[in-house]
């Protein structure tokens, strides 16, 4: 079951419309999943937390998740996935298209295997109704 943990870049306010929108979803912010310790903490250690718990790390640090992925699978190490984003394609302060999308992603792919998955967010227009 994909579970979501968002980077410290990521509003806690994703996290709340996640769970408006989806209630089934688990998903925490890094300032409040396991005490806030790990804010501020390098990618290293996020990431193999996050292994460790089976949560899926969301994150817009397109320059030094990456490499750290590669060093990952250079040395055989496990994650339990990653999702990127652009702020490109999704502004840091477009908190409801980033959960629109968010949803959009566990609604199709929730069940499937997150083991070593990296995917890039893609964002979609908003519906108009």
């Amino acid at each position: 079951m994909l579970r979501l943990l968002l980077d410290e870049h990521i509003a806690p306010a994703v996290a709340r419309q996640l769970r408006q929108r989806a209630p089934e979803l688990e998903v925490w912010p890094l300032a409040t999943w396991e005490g806030g310790v790990f804010l501020g903490a390098d990618d290293d250690a996020i990431l193999g937390a996050a292994a460790h718990a089976g949560c899926t790390l969301v994150t817009y640090d397109l320059r030094t998740v990456p490499p750290l992925l590669k060093c990952w699978a250079e040395r055989g190490s496990d994650h339990a996935g990653v999702i990127f984003v652009d702020c490109r394609t999704l502004p840091q302060r477009g908190v409801g298209a980033l959960a629109r999308a968010l949803v959009e992603l566990w609604h199709g792919q929730r069940e499937g295997e997150w083991l070593n998955r990296v995917v890039s967010l893609a964002c979609r227009p908003a519906r108009r109704t």
